[in-house]
């Protein structure tokens, strides 16, 4: 089964932010912010993007799929 890793804790200690600075400054609650980051919640696309985006990275950055073995173009 695929999931989803992320990297958020990692940057938000880099910047020095807690994870309710985070939530205002993307506009969702710390609750959301904390469910992502344990994975119990997969991000939608907009949440990702803006957190993405908040940090100033890609989100392949934040974001990566593990046990994953989607086929790619170059497989075919």
């Amino acid at each position: 089964m695929t999931s989803l890793d992320n990297r958020i804790r990692v940057y938000r200690a880099e910047y020095r932010m807690s994870q309710a600075e985070l939530a205002e400054k993307i506009g969702v609650t710390r609750k959301t912010i904390s469910t992502i980051e344990v994975g119990r919640f997969v991000p939608s696309t907009i949440i990702a993007l803006k957190i993405a985006k908040y940090f100033g990275v890609p989100v392949e950055d934040i974001f990566k799929l593990q046990d994953d073995d989607t086929p790619t173009v170059s497989d075919t």
